[in-house]
């Protein structure tokens, strides 16, 4: 009979090991309402949230648009509140 075992028992030591990839490290955007001085979003500032907005009308993330989680969460509450009072469209176009 004979063995159909592995010809050598560390396979892992057969293969080279590929150089690992450098991880990519972007460095954060700024805030654009911390380096404008801006305490407050306005709802009726339709403008500037509009740039928040994707062409869908989905909210755009705090991650992508570099608000801070304050400043988003601001965001958020006053796009919602110009929906509601219709002088932002619920979907896109």
């Amino acid at each position: 009979m004979a063995f159909f075992g592995p010809a050598s028992k560390n396979k892992k030591k057969d293969f080279k090991k590929r150089p690992k990839r450098a991880k990519r490290v972007e460095a954060p955007k700024p805030c654009r309402f911390e380096k404008d001085g801006i305490f407050e979003i306005d709802y009726r500032d339709v403008g500037t949230l509009n740039r928040y907005v994707s062409s869908q009308g989905k909210l755009s993330s705090g991650k992508r648009n570099g608000n801070t989680a304050f400043y988003q969460r601001q965001v958020a509450l006053a796009i919602k509140r110009a929906r509601y009072l219709a002088l932002l469209p619920f979907v896109g176009e």
